[in-house]
């Protein structure tokens, strides 16, 4: 049985599908000893996949979620030497990557895996996976306000889809918000606060797919439970 090469490069835990496809179109992956194309198959009990020199082959799945910190980045290598999330992931052996981002100024959940088919499938928009996050924005934000964020509004690259909204706190200078997303745009949360006049001065996400951290301080890390992983599983047609 084959299957297409990027597909299986993110299923052995090398990265995610479309930075495999990145890595294949740099040249750096062979099969059978010949370079390979963006759209070539493999037999994974056949064929010989190189990248970059090493062999590669079908690991054993692991499922990490880190309460990632502010200040570290969200990949597993940085050439400007900061701190990433790879840093906070002493103790886990198999190499994983990140599902998904968070900017350097957010905290909260994240999840990291070498399975590269759900990692796919839980970015991807067609799944409406909930994201779940606690903000902080400058100003009173109304009632009214909150209703019409979550009715959608119109942002540079098209209009947000539906989304709950929930005022928790409100100050004369600041206002605590709950906010569920189902999209998975960049920064999408703080583009559609600021275009209602009240910008986050402070994020954190709190749930992806039902996975929360569950009492972990920033920084720390577990692997998820047999439950949270057939969650996500079901979640996404797996």
């Amino acid at each position: 049985m084959s299957m297409r090469l990027q597909k299986y490069l993110a299923a052995c835990g090398v990265a995610s599908r479309r930075e495999s496809e990145s890595l294949i179109e740099k040249g750096r992956v062979t099969v059978n000893g010949t370079v390979a194309q963006v759209g070539d198959s493999v037999a994974p009990d056949g064929d010989d996949v190189v990248v970059d020199g090493q062999r590669v082959e079908m690991a054993t799945k692991v499922y990490v979620v880190l309460n990632k910190p502010r200040g570290v980045v969200t990949t597993v290598k940085d050439t400007h030497a900061r701190k990433t999330v790879a840093d906070c992931l002493d103790g886990v052996r198999a190499r994983v990557f990140p599902v998904g981002r968070l900017d350097m100024d957010v905290e909260g959940v994240l999840l990291l895996t070498n399975d590269g088919e759900l990692a796919h499938r839980l970015m991807h928009p067609k799944f409406e996976i909930a994201k779940l996050y606690i903000a902080w924005v400058k100003g009173r934000m109304a009632t009214e306000t909150a209703a019409h964020l979550a009715g959608g509004i119109e942002l540079d690259d098209g209009p947000t889809a539906p989304c709950r909204v929930n005022v928790l706190e409100a100050q004369a200078g600041a206002t605590l918000v709950r906010i569920e997303i189902h999209e998975g745009r960049k920064r999408e949360v703080k583009r559609m606060c600021a275009a209602v006049g009240h910008p986050v001065t402070s994020l954190r996400r709190v749930e992806i797919g039902g996975v929360r951290v569950n009492g972990l301080r920033p920084g720390e890390w577990r692997y998820l439970g047999d439950d949270e992983v057939a969650s996500l599983r079901a979640l996404t047609g797996l």
